[in-house]
């Protein structure tokens, strides 16, 4: 990733990276709302979900890739108890994201 050329976005804006003292190695965090409640504190902010990531080209103006964060699995399954171990917690968290949510192009 060249700093000046690429960067990456979240549904449309980019997002700023802090490099971590490793080479090559960026971290970011985003803030969004998963899901509005009836009653909240700003009820006028809508919900952010999906969250779309893109790898940007800036000097062409095009996505390279990206994928997508579900906050609920994209079928609607809801499960009832909580996971026995880790690997149940996984297989859970896996289809949150998707790597084919997004397009190469404009």
């Amino acid at each position: 990733m060249t700093d000046s050329r690429h960067f990456v976005a979240c549904n449309g804006r980019a997002v700023p990276l802090h490099p971590t003292g490793t080479e090559g190695e960026y971290v970011a965090g985003v803030r969004f709302r998963a899901w509005q409640p009836p009653e909240c504190l700003h009820p006028t902010i809508a919900v952010h979900a999906p969250l779309i990531f893109d790898i940007v080209d800036g000097w062409n103006n095009r996505s390279l890739g990206g994928c997508a964060y579900h906050v609920t699995h994209p079928g609607g399954r809801h499960f009832e108890k909580v996971p026995v171990n880790a690997y149940e917690a996984e297989s859970r968290r896996l289809p949150d994201s998707s790597r084919l949510a997004t397009r190469p192009g404009r």
